[in-house]
């Protein structure tokens, strides 16, 4: 198997990303990233595609809504783009693959409301494509709350999706959702083309179960770097048959951002774990 090559989620270093996001891209570059996965890119490609470009960056993967009508801001529900739109800022940046990042935990805890998730997602392969696209989904841990017939809701949505949808799994929420990652992993084979490299101490009761107390924000997850949190990454990472991407992710960076993040891009390269 071709090693994944690194990569890492905009979202980690947002903060900084939205004060500076030239000097944010030049200290990854600095780091030793070639690739970065944005998010919230879709109004502004051009922007971004030149800082990418500045810093020598690429970004094959990027996070947008595509499976849901309207997205929740602090001052109310806003409609999402139109997928069309979302496709053609995707182009502007070169991206390959457009991944949904979040589904209401409420729309996974039916058969029906699994099978309506794949079936939007499965409608738009072919428009992704007329792009020369593909599209994907990246779980958190509230597609592991229901079960059907002893399968998880995320497993029935893979079951129910086209082969062509991407999976990008995030290894740190499926072990919060009660998921023997590796096992997991290697359950998912050729369908898992990218993985959320996160470590932490997972939460006592997953956070988007219904008896759960609601979760204020990243800032209460205890995410620490890799291999000084509960998660299995080396043989999460081992079990991969076709992960094309090991994207480093922090909800919540446990100290200095761009310090994080380079201990993550360490880790990947001494375990030999991406090219």
């Amino acid at each position: 198997m071709t090693l994944p090559e690194a990569s890492v989620q905009l979202y980690t270093l947002r903060d900084a990303f939205g004060a500076d996001p030239q000097g944010s891209l030049d200290k990854l570059a600095a780091i030793g990233y070639r690739n970065v996965e944005a998010f919230d890119f879709v109004g502004r490609p051009a922007e971004i595609r030149a800082a990418l470009d500045a810093s020598g960056l690429a970004s094959p993967t990027g996070h947008a809504p595509l499976l849901t009508d309207e997205l929740w801001t602090p001052d109310g529900s806003i409609a999402t783009p139109a997928p069309e739109v979302v496709f053609d800022a995707a182009v502007q940046l070169g991206m390959q693959t457009v991944i949904d990042p979040f589904v209401a935990p409420e729309r996974w805890l039916t058969e029906e409301g699994v099978a309506d998730i794949a079936d939007r997602l499965n409608a738009l392969v072919d428009v992704a494509a007329g792009f020369g696209l593909s599209v994907g989904y990246h779980n958190h841990a509230q597609e592991f709350i229901a079960t059907f017939g002893g399968v998880s809701a995320y497993e029935r949505f893979v079951e129910l999706t086209d082969p062509r949808v991407q999976l990008e799994l995030d290894l740190f929420w499926a072990l919060t959702g009660g998921q023997d990652v590796p096992a997991l992993v290697a359950r998912l084979g050729d369908r898992l083309t990218a993985v959320h490299v996160k470590d932490g101490i997972v939460p006592a009761v997953n956070p988007w179960a219904p008896e759960a107390a609601a979760l204020g924000g990243s800032g209460e997850l205890d995410q620490r770097r890799p291999g000084d949190g509960d998660v299995a990454l080396a043989d999460a990472l081992r079990a991969g048959t076709a992960i094309r991407y090991a994207v480093v992710e922090y909800d919540n960076a446990p100290g200095d951002v761009f310090a994080d993040v380079a201990a993550s891009l360490a880790f990947l390269k001494d375990g030999g774990f991406v090219a």
